[in-house]
């Protein structure tokens, strides 16, 4: 696998991070720069360290892992989803949750780098430099996210109700496209 191939890999990777940094941007009610790092930090570290971990672990788990990995992102993303699109209804006045700390951002990592463990696993069967890829794969994923958080407070600003409303059914779509692909329903 070539350096194109990683960098559209990657790329590929950092969709679900992308498309999540939009939603989470969409609660951020100022230009708060280091919110939108901090949202592309844990994304792109996620995205490195889960591949790196995928490919130490190889063969062993291989199958547990790709059995349940769709389960595990469609119910987080699922839970996210349906709390904005709730949240989205509710009467109570606009409090944005800007919050990107550990309990919130971990979990939200957790569900978009889940497919990069998977990728990981298969790194350790090709002749791939892991660092080089794992480093693509995070830097990709920062400066994405990074971005989608921005455009994220940018819509968030003009229209929070219904942009907290599409980010919620965003988030749920993501989640059951990841089941459907894996279950075989689908194929994107």
């Amino acid at each position: 696998m070539g350096i194109l191939e990683l960098i559209l890999l990657s790329i590929g990777l950092a969709m679900d991070a992308f498309a999540v940094s939009i939603c989470k941007g969409i609660s951020i009610n100022n230009k708060d720069k280091k919110k939108f790092l901090t949202i592309g930090l844990y994304f792109g570290g996620f995205q490195a360290i889960m591949p790196l971990l995928g490919y130490f672990l190889g063969t062993s788990f291989e199958k547990v892992i790709t059995s349940i990995d769709h389960y595990i992102a469609f119910g987080l993303l699922g839970v996210i989803g349906v709390n904005m699109i709730v949240e989205a209804f509710s009467k109570k006045e606009d409090s944005f949750n800007d919050n990107v700390g550990f309990k919130t951002m971990i979990v939200l990592s957790i569900a978009t780098s889940i497919d990069a463990l998977s990728v990981g696993t298969t790194f350790a069967f090709l002749n791939i430099n892991i660092w080089i890829a794992i480093s693509l794969i995070g830097c990709i994923t920062f400066i994405l996210s990074c971005i989608g958080a921005y455009l994220g407070a940018k819509f968030g600003d003009k229209y929070s109700k219904k942009a907290e409303f599409i980010g919620g059914a965003i988030l749920v779509l993501i989640g059951l496209k990841i089941l459907l692909e894996h279950l075989g329903v689908i194929n994107f």
